[in-house]
């Protein structure tokens, strides 16, 4: 029996990717990270804003004592600004840098709720359309006759690429 190898590695990299994921809306759009990563979701409240930041940088929030940046995470992935609403949350998210982990806020619609995706509901980012850059994206999961966006967020949420984005920010001015 002659097997694809294209459709090998397909299945192969959609094993790695199985695991839990909480799922969000954004705009209207169903997404998902790997829950490992998330710490806790609380409910919008009031934050401060910094001057001299980018659309996508809300503020920062104050969590027991820590100084929390919150990443209105629509604007990261190039929509528009986060409208206020009733289930409007921030996602507590640890990502990486040099080695650590930081905590970040993720402002989202709504969150939905965890989800146990197999390997083989996990199709490969598309080539090509969509609004979001082919990077963020770790695969599409098929869950209940419909898509949900897993995004890859060591690429979505990479600090230094927001830090530069930042200063470019800054520069602007």
């Amino acid at each position: 029996m002659n097997a694809d190898p294209t459709a090998n590695a397909a299945a192969a990299k959609g094993a790695d990717l199985s695991g839990q994921y909480l799922t969000f809306v954004l705009g209207g759009e169903t997404y998902a990270v790997d829950s490992s990563a998330v710490r806790e979701i609380i409910q919008y409240s009031s934050m401060t804003a910094v001057p001299l930041m980018p659309d996508f940088v809300r503020g920062v929030i104050n969590l027991r004592g820590s100084v929390v940046p919150v990443i209105d995470l629509q604007a990261r992935l190039g929509g528009s600004i986060t409208e206020f609403g009733k289930k409007t949350c921030i996602v507590i998210f640890d990502v990486p840098r040099d080695g650590e982990r930081v905590e970040l806020g993720l402002m989202v619609d709504a969150v939905s709720e965890v989800i146990a995706v197999p390997g083989s509901h996990i199709e490969p980012p598309p080539q090509f359309g969509g609004g979001l850059r082919r990077e963020f994206i770790r695969g599409m999961a098929k869950v209940g006759g419909r898509f949900v966006i897993l995004l890859e967020t060591d690429k979505a949420l990479d600090i230094e690429e927001m830090a530069a984005l930042v200063a470019q920010a800054q520069t602007d001015v």
